[in-house]
This record gives C-alpha cells, sequence and structure tokens, in this order.
C-alpha cells in the first residue's frame, strides 16, 4: 500500500521563507520551504516555459508545501529574466547556470542534504535531463510532461490524435456542410501537416551520432542515460506534448531502452491536461511524487508520518 497522506496534526511543521542569490553577475529569486526535521533528499522544483516561480495554478506552491509537510526541504525559483529575477530570459537549453546556482542555494540552506532531485514540467523536464548528468549532488528526477518537439513528432501528433478526432467528430461535419468551415484551408492544412509528418519519418540514427548531430528527443535520453539516475515520467492524457512524449519515445530505441529500466517509473493521469488544472490532479501529482521519493529511498519518513 502507497504511503498514505498526514493528517493536519501529524504534518511536519516547516519555514517559507524568500531567497535571493547571484548567477552569472544576475540576481535569482527563489522560495524554500524548510521543514524542522528536513529529510537527506530535497526537491528543486525547475519551471518550463514562460512561468514563473509559482507555476499554473500556483501547483509549485501547492507542491512545496505538500512535500515540506511530508519533511522534504523544496525549493521552487525563477530563471534569469522571468519572474523576479534579473537579467536576459534564457531558452531552456540555457539554464544550466540557473540550475546550478539553485542548487548551491537549497544546499547552503540545507546543509543536511546529501542530494537532490530535479522536478520539472515540461521544457523544465527537458532541462532537468541535460543538467543531471552535469552535477553529481543530483540523484533524481521527476519529469512532467517533458517537452520532446520536433518538427515532425509536432506533426504526427496532431495528425494521430487531432485531425483522426476532428474526422471523426460530427460537429466537425456539420460546420463543413453549413459553409463555417472552409474545405479548402482544411484540406490544406492537413495536407501541409501530412508532409512535415513525413519529413521526420525516417530511421533514428545510430547510437554513433555525435551528441551535437542528435535532436531533443535523443539528446535527452542520452543525458538521462549518462546520468545512471532514478527517474520517473509523469504524463497527462488529456495534453498533446504527452502524447508526443509517448510517440517519440516508443520509436526511438534510447528512450524504449531506459524506459524498460528498473530505474524509470512511468505514472499517467488519463484525464489530466498538461499543466494540471483541478485541485484534484494537482493533488495526485504531488502524492505520486512523494510516493516515488518514498519507494526509491529518497525521503527519511518520520515515524508518526508513515502510512
Amino acid at each position: 500500500m502507497p504511503p498514505s497522506l498526514p493528517s493536519r496534526e501529524l504534518a511536519m511543521k516547516y519555514s517559507e521563507d524568500a531567497v535571493v542569490f547571484d548567477c552569472a553577475s544576475e540576481t535569482l529569486i527563489g522560495v524554500i520551504a524548510l521543514p524542522e526535521r528536513p529529510s537527506r533528499v530535497g526537491v528543486l522544483i525547475v519551471v518550463g516555459g514562460p512561468q514563473y516561480r509559482a507555476g499554473s495554478h500556483r501547483q509549485f506552491v501547492l507542491l512545496s508545501r505538500f512535500l515540506a509537510e511530508r519533511g522534504v526541504v523544496c525549493m521552487r525559483f525563477d530563471y534569469r529574466g522571468m519572474g523576479d529575477s534579473t537579467g536576459a530570459a534564457c531558452d531552456f537549453r540555457d539554464v544550466d547556470g540557473d540550475i546550478a546556482a539553485a542548487v548551491d542555494q537549497l544546499f547552503a540552506l540545507a546543509p543536511t542534504l546529501d542530494g537532490v532531485v530535479l522536478w520539472g514540467l515540461c521544457d523544465g523536464a527537458s532541462a532537468s535531463c541535460f543538467y543531471a548528468p552535469k552535477d553529481s549532488r543530483v540523484v533524481g528526477a521527476v519529469l512532467v510532461n517533458p517537452w520532446v518537439r520536433t518538427e515532425a513528432g509536432e506533426a504526427q501528433t496532431y495528425l494521430k490524435h487531432y485531425y483522426r478526432q476532428r474526422l471523426a467528430d460530427p460537429r466537425f461535419w456539420k460546420k463543413l456542410v453549413g459553409g463555417r468551415v472552409s474545405l479548402r484551408a482544411s484540406v490544406a492544412s492537413l495536407l501541409s501537416m501530412a508532409g512535415r509528418a513525413r519529413s521526420g519519418s525516417g530511421a533514428p540514427r545510430a547510437k554513433s551520432a555525435s551528441a551535437a548531430a542528435l535532436d531533443l528527443p535523443d539528446r535527452m535520453s542520452a543525458s538521462l542515460e549518462k546520468s545512471k539516475v532514478p527517474f520517473a515520467v509523469v504524463l497527462s492524457g488529456n495534453d498533446y506534448v504527452a502524447k508526443e512524449f509517448e510517440l517519440e519515445t516508443r520509436k526511438r530505441p534510447g528512450w524504449r531502452t531506459l524506459l524498460s529500466d528498473r530505474r524509470a517509473a512511468v505514472v499517467a493521469f488519463p484525464s489530466a491536461d498538461h499543466t494540471f488544472s483541478s485541485e484534484e490532479k494537482r493533488e495526485a501529482v504531488a502524492l505520486a511524487t512523494w510516493n516515488w521519493l518514498v519507494r526509491r529511498n529518497l525521503s527519511r519518513v518520520p515515524t508518526e508520518m508513515a502510512g
């Protein structure tokens, strides 16, 4: 039976404080939730897309507090150029320095830690993959709806899911017959998407290809393989980013090998959207994160909180 939620009476007390630290002569802003008796492994939330440390629907705030109540040190922060941090905005491929500075700050504020798990949503998950093998303090990763976008992969995903669903929808045909949808525009869009899908339908690159020649999905799997850390993949059923991840990983040997390894876990939420916009889904993801930490022995569970 998975660990249960502690009652409010048994939830661990924690402090929540703003933190300010430097990265490449810029100032980064974060928030740390520090339990009174912290676990040996902390969690660093790596944001995705044009977000800041609160997350969509305050998901990162709630996740951080959820984990802190269970004894897990958790920190969330803004990249350079995002939220309240200074500097020019960085692409997710260029935030190694930001993550390194945040990990340094986390260990400075919680010196009893001996490891950190990176928790990332969308391209925050991709950035976590790239950073993991570069820092021995990283002992795990939680990858939520990872961003593996390629032009062909996007097109194949939309052909398989969006267009198939649209063509099977009677409402589409009613609009078409009623003149509310342009047949010419619809056909042109479909043909364009099919052409983009065919452009990347060739065989996957050989393992001997240089890292520079690999596309985004293969670079991510190569980084995860190099890191050797355990990881969990969390996927939403109602999300094209997650569907593209499933499509891409099924056809790539590197990902197939990784996901069949004992250090991998996949957790699916069939009715969830990309950002887990309902309270129920946000809590479910938080609990799934906690359960994974416990199963992987990455969190020391206080006796009175064990389910």
